[in-house]
């Protein structure tokens, strides 16, 4: 096969190494690969047999007392996940709430980690790239005893790809529809000849124009890391990632639909303008020193600092008008947003871990400090802002420059978060493991009103707790129950006395069961999960004085997953991700945010994922097919938002030290809705059909 006809082949294919077969290019030589056998197992493949999100230890995952899911590089790269939301697919119990928040167990959730620890650069309305992402952990329910103030439904965590100590270097360029294209480079390996001290260097660069109107979207990210080898026990990792997303034509809402779920626009509507965009500028510093203080004893402590700037400046629907009286909606009013916030945020983790006899104990603190700083500007009708037609919109009619725009909000938000915690994972024979944890959590809020020359201050404390145990009965079956809570702190400005206040947090508590079990010596997975969720505290209007508030809300989520990953055959690769919700509210006033009736907005009762691989040894090539159904929602005002199911497909192919691979996502261009807020701003659309192609050279 000749170089150039392998050119024409990136055109209609993508490319995405397995870590193993990475690992075997970078040890050899051009003259010594002659063919290179793609391993398709599950075990090599996609699972994960270990963690550490659910404890801060590392813990076999069949002795966690409660839900987790690992999804590793591998999985990412095979299903050509970019960001987040291509993923959903593979983790149960998690579906898609707006473009840059998900539904949780029914719950909304907007708590991210990176490598353990607080300091999400994306935090707002970015939305997470997987370019410098080594695994994707998910640790389902309220999370308290372990990190502290979280969402209910559970957490993300992203592991970062570290430093090397084996060479590994690739180029990767990639092509697909809607002027898609994209390029990276990564470089990592042993700098000295111990391996003493090692290096990463990573730089990704995309950009495509989306099939809905005036939007254009370019992404950045320079991604450098350092580890020195300090002695024998301990290790110092430093890395620095810069990241820009500039997203133009955003910030994306929806298409317009009436109330039964039909869209009464085209898929291409955008109440965007061509000079409207969303902008981050982020910078991250993170350093972490490891060391194993003797046979039984070792810490870590982990710095991570952050500044971002994210610009919005948008068009927001404002309403849904029916200008010539048929009764269905046909026009926008519109308001102008220029928004820009500020953030500056750090955080400190340290941990200490015993292993004293049949007891792993674990003791640690974390601090975590961000300021935000909230400018907006806001223009609307009588500030010279036009409507849109939902059937023949006119985009350009107007000049930004020429809106009289009015100062909404001038604001300096900042929030402390610390806590301690002490954990105790005991053994107590070897097929029966306890676990016990508690954490006490402080907070302070402070937020200044520039415009009103006011501030809120507010400061409180909470106790969570967690006891789980896990119970080997054979070698099929691990089953393991868990208690365990959680607690949000109320915003602060809902805190004045004048409001009520203040009120003690929102807490939550799960009850968990599920059991892990492991068939046909070991190639296939079973894990079934069922829950309890109980959120309280939640702020409502007393009824008897509207300008109070009083913490009586109540909300339960109860629910059932199933994930299976496993071989069928030697070359046949299966996961699948299955999960029952219902989420509905016990107790409120008049409503409950992000509810509608007693009913939560975007959180489907049923959800079914698939993803399917088959390697072709013969041909050094895999094909693969997915699957992703999610069932009837909700919007916040009671919109319908139709059930979907949607089909992936790729095929991936290897040739000496190069790879290929072709992915095409909606398969046969479904038009859905993922989700909805409020009618006005209408439902958003999931992607039309999209083709990704690439091919990566490994040296």
């Amino acid at each position: 096969m000749q170089f150039p006809s392998l050119i024409s082949v990136a055109v209609l294919s993508a490319l995405y190494a397995t870590p193993s077969l990475a690992d075997e290019m970078a040890k050899a030589s051009d003259n010594n690969i002659e063919r290179v056998t793609v391993v398709g197992r599950a075990q090599s493949l996609y699972r994960s047999n270990d963690g550490s999100l659910a404890t801060r230890t590392n813990t076999p995952i069949e002795r966690t007392p409660q839900s987790i899911q690992i999804l590793p590089e591998s999985l990412i790269e095979d299903q050509a996940a970019l960001e987040v939301t291509d993923l959903y697919r593979s983790i149960s119990g998690v579906s898609q709430y707006a473009y840059s928040a998900v539904t949780f167990r029914g719950f909304r959730q907007d708590e991210i980690l990176y490598d353990g620890v607080r300091g999400d650069p994306f935090n707002g309305f970015a939305i997470p790239q997987l370019f410098n992402i080594q695994q994707v952990q998910v640790l389902k329910g309220p999370s308290g005893a372990i990190y502290g103030a979280g969402s209910p439904g559970g957490l993300i965590n992203y592991v970062t790809k570290k430093p090397a100590y084996q060479h590994n270097n690739s180029i990767k360029l990639g092509l697909g529809n809607d002027d898609f294209t994209n390029g990276s480079v990564e470089l990592t390996g042993p700098v000295t000849e111990k391996g003493d001290q090692r290096y990463r260097l990573g730089v990704y660069q995309d950009h495509e124009n989306p099939y809905r109107y005036n939007t254009d979207v370019r992404n950045r990210i320079i991604d450098a890391g350092y580890a020195f080898d300090l002695g024998d026990s301990t290790t110092l990792t430093l890395q620095l990632t810069d990241v820009k997303q500039n997203y133009g034509g955003a910030r994306l809402r929806g298409i317009p639909a009436d109330r039964a779920g039909n869209f009464l626009a085209s898929m291409r509507w955008n109440s965007n303008e061509k000079s409207d965009y969303q902008r981050l500028d982020a910078t991250v510093y993170q350093a972490r020193l490891e060391q194993d203080i003797n046979s039984w004893l070792s810490g870590n402590v982990t710095l991570r600092y952050f500044e971002n700037t994210e610009e919005q400046k948008y068009h927001e629907p404002t309403s849904m008008e029916d200008t010539d009286a048929d009764g269905v909606a046909d026009w926008a009013a519109r308001q102008y947003r220029n928004q820009t916030r500020d953030t500056k945020a750090g955080s400190v983790t340290g941990n200490l871990v015993a292993e004293l006899g049949q007891h792993t104990l674990l003791l640690g603190g974390d601090l975590f400090r961000q300021k935000e700083g909230f400018y907006y500007l806001r223009a609307t009708a009588s500030g010279g802002v036009l409507g849109l037609s939902y059937t023949d919109p006119q985009y350009g009619v107007t000049d930004v420059a020429s809106y009289q725009q009015k100062l909404n909000t001038d604001s300096d938000t900042t929030a402390l978060r610390y806590g301690v915690y002490f954990q105790d994972q005991w053994r107590i024979t070897e097929a029966w493991d306890v676990l016990t944890g508690v954490r006490l959590d402080g907070f302070d809020d402070k937020v200044v009103d520039n415009l009103q020359v006011s501030r809120d201050d507010y400061d409180d404390s909470g106790i969570s707790y967690r006891i789980g145990s896990t119970y080997k009965i054979n070698e099929h079956l691990h089953p393991y129950v868990t208690w365990a809570t959680g607690f949000v702190p109320q915003d602060a400005a809902s805190q004045l006395s004048s409001k009520g206040g203040p009120f003690d947090p929102e807490e939550s508590k799960l009850a968990e069961a599920g059991v892990r079990s492991f068939w046909f010596d070991n190639a296939i997975n079973i894990n079934v999960a069922a829950y309890h969720i109980v959120r309280e505290n939640i702020l409502q209007t007393n009824p008897s004085d509207t300008d109070k508030l009083e913490a009586l809300g109540k909300v339960r989520s109860r629910g059932l997953e199933l994930d299976v990953l496993g071989d069928l055959t030697e070359h046949w690769v299966l996961n699948l991700s299955y999960a029952y919700n219902d989420t509905v509210v016990k107790d409120a006033t008049n409503g409950i945010s992000r509810a509608y009736s007693d009913r939560f907005s975007n959180a489907p009762r049923h959800q079914l994922g698939l993803w399917s691989r088959y390697d072709i040894t013969a041909l050094n090539s895999a094909i693969a097919f997915g699957a992703d159904y999610v069932s009837e929602q909700f919007d916040q005002e009671g919109g319908r938002i139709k059930p979907y199911t949607v089909f992936d497909a790729s095929w991936q192919s290897h040739w000496q030290n190069w790879q290929f691979q072709l992915n095409i996502k909606n398969l046969f261009n479904k038009e859905y809705a993922v989700s909805g807020l409020i009618n006005r701003t209408g439902q958003f659309p999931g992607e039309h059909r999209r083709l990704y192609a690439s091919v990566t050279y490994h040296f």
